[in-house]
């Protein structure tokens, strides 16, 4: 139990929610880097499970701004585990596109983002689907790239889930003297 005291302790600190932010800014850079170096087509799929990434890193910045403060570290713990949860069933659902193809169960032919936010029109460069959702365009160690995702999708809600119950587990206070 004393390892949960821990973690509760880290959550607090500022570095916990850095660490979570660096991580997803490194995925982010590896999808524009597959994208605009190796010249992998993204799908809908791809750009769907983009956004969810960037929901992570959304749920790092709420807990970034005031990790000591109770209300931000939920918001940032319960935001990270429904984006990571939404990621995970978007990564699995790629999967079966590529390994259990079917013309009944296909991606969209296009992007649907809502009216307010058009990010594929606002930022084509990074939101704009044009590859196919069913194709295996990029392997490592024998996993296809919606494989890893549902992999770090799964790590990162299991996680957020450890850290919120650590939330239960008061930290150690520090002695000044």
């Amino acid at each position: 139990m004393v390892i949960f005291a821990k973690l509760n302790q880290f959550s607090q600190s500022r570095t916990s929610w850095i660490l979570l932010l660096l991580s997803i800014l490194f995925f982010e850079m590896c999808a524009l880097f597959f994208q605009h170096v190796l010249i992998l087509a993204p799908c809908v799929m791809c750009i769907y499970e983009r956004v969810a990434m960037m929901g992570i890193g959304g749920s790092a910045i709420l807990g970034l701004i005031a990790p000591r403060v109770t209300a931000f570290r939920w918001l940032g713990l319960i935001s990270w585990g429904y984006t990571s949860y939404s990621g995970l069933l978007l990564a699995r659902q790629h999967v079966e596109y590529q390994f259990h193809p079917s013309p009944f169960a296909t991606c969209d032919a296009f992007v649907q983002f809502p009216q307010w936010a058009p990010l594929n029109q606002w930022m084509p460069w990074m939101f704009e689907a044009y590859g196919d959702c069913s194709k295996i365009v990029w392997q490592f160690l024998t996993l296809s790239m919606p494989q890893w995702l549902v992999i770090i999708f799964a790590i990162n809600l299991a996680a957020a889930f450890i850290f919120c119950i650590s939330q239960f587990f008061k930290p150690k206070k520090r002695n000044l003297f």
